[in-house]
Order: structure tokens, then C-alpha cells, then sequence
């Protein structure tokens, strides 16, 4: 019961704690840092995905040249 408890405690933020959120990042960063912040953000989400596509195609490209070497031995 009393873990139980403890993961009910841990939950996503409600309505007023995301205001105080947002009041809290307004005052760190200042209006003028957070369109700075996201677009580094995007650029940095856009750079992880084109390296997880080119590590995909490097593994496929791998697999199918290793099916086209594969040895063929004629049928007896």
C-alpha cells in the first residue's frame, strides 16, 4: 500500500503548476531567449533524426550487400 502511495504522488503537472512553470521559464530566460531556445531545440531534434535515418540506411545497406555476397553453391 504504501508504494502504491508513493507513484500517486508522481504525476504530471496540473493546470497551476504549469502556469508556474511558464512564469518560471518567462523570468529565467526573458521573452526575447525563448524563440532562441526553441529553434535550437527543432535543430537539434531535426539533427537526431537524420542521423538515426542515415544509421537505419547504413544497417540496411549493410545487410542487403552482405545477400549479394553471399557464396552460391551450385545444386548436385
Amino acid at each position: 500500500m504504501l508504494v502504491a502511495n508513493n507513484l500517486l504522488m508522481i504525476s504530471m503537472p496540473g493546470g497551476m503548476e504549469w502556469v508556474l512553470i511558464v512564469l518560471a521559464v518567462l523570468i529565467l530566460f526573458g521573452g526575447r531567449k525563448i524563440p532562441e531556445f526553441m529553434r535550437g531545440i527543432g535543430k537539434g531534434i531535426r539533427e537526431f533524426n537524420d542521423a538515426k535515418s542515415n544509421v537505419k540506411k547504413e544497417i540496411e545497406d549493410g545487410m542487403n550487400e552482405k545477400d549479394k555476397k553471399a557464396p552460391t553453391t551450385p545444386a548436385q
